[in-house]
């Protein structure tokens, strides 16, 4: 953010020194004020947007027990980077794991049908080969 605000102040500087140079910078004068007007209010803007964040930051910090003043807005940013990918990777293992225990209970109560199919078959089958080959009195 004080890289953005210096720049801004060169620009002013710049514009000054324009309008000592006569006519000649006119219309670069004009141009200038044109963008300084606009570039400031944006500034200004993200002035404000950057100090929320780093209120939320520091809010964040003591939520986790950390020291705001010792814990600098990098860290506390690059942990909640860190934290968030590792949740999205235990939350797509997750899934997945979920998926596969899914398809093994598919397929278990598809075996289960299977042998419940072949053992009502099994006393049909004994009680017809059994009458074919005459066994059964």
């Amino acid at each position: 953010m004080q890289a953005i605000s210096k720049g801004l102040e060169k620009v002013v500087q710049e514009l000054t020194a324009s309008e000592n140079d006569g006519p000649i910078s006119a219309n670069f004068c004009k141009s200038l004020k044109e963008f300084l007007s606009h570039a400031e209010a944006e500034v200004r803007s993200l002035a404000s947007l950057y100090s929320g964040v780093g209120r939320n930051a520091d809010a964040l910090a003591l939520y986790f027990g950390e020291d705001p003043a010792r814990c600098p807005f990098e860290q506390v940013v690059s942990t909640m980077l860190n934290f968030v990918r590792m949740f999205i990777r235990a939350h797509n293992e997750n899934c997945k794991h979920l998926e596969f225990e899914k398809r093994k209970a598919q397929k278990e109560a598809e075996n289960e049908k299977l042998k419940l199919g072949a053992s009502k078959r099994e006393p049909q089958h004994l009680i017809q080969s059994s009458l074919k080959s005459g066994n059964i009195k």
